[in-house]
């Protein structure tokens, strides 16, 4: 059974900072490429950060470029999403995304295995 156990949202103020931890089961986390999405009310999903490989692969919306940071420590399964410099229109439900390696090609808001979600909140 694969399970995404995200953690460390909440509520920062404008130009604060978040870490958020993503921690796999039931998968070969090594080889999965592994993603962050956000989803604010009455928009969709979009990517925020994804890493297919080493942290060479990683890839950013251009809205977070600069201020966000994919990282990933496969000794213990677990992505993180390091966000610095954060605005308003940073809030969000932010979901940990596994990609089936062997259909892996992209990152589009639908495939693979999904968190339940953490509420990131930055006020003004």
């Amino acid at each position: 059974q694969v399970q995404l156990v995200e953690s460390g949202g909440g509520l920062v103020q404008f130009g604060g900072s978040l870490r958020l931890s993503c921690v796999a089961s039931g998968i070969l986390f090594g080889a999965y490429p592994m993603g962050w999405y956000r989803q604010a009310p009455g928009k969709e999903r979009e990517l925020v950060a994804g890493m297919d490989g080493g942290p060479t692969t990683a890839v950013y919306a251009d809205s977070v470029k600069g201020r966000f940071s994919i990282s990933r420590d496969n000794t213990i399964n677990t992505v993180y999403l390091q966000m610095d410099s954060l605005k308003p229109e940073d809030t969000a439900v932010y979901f940990c995304n596994a990609k089936i390696p062997r259909t892996f090609s992209g990152w589009d808001p639908v495939s693979g295995y999904w968190g339940q979600g953490t509420q990131v909140t930055v006020s003004s």
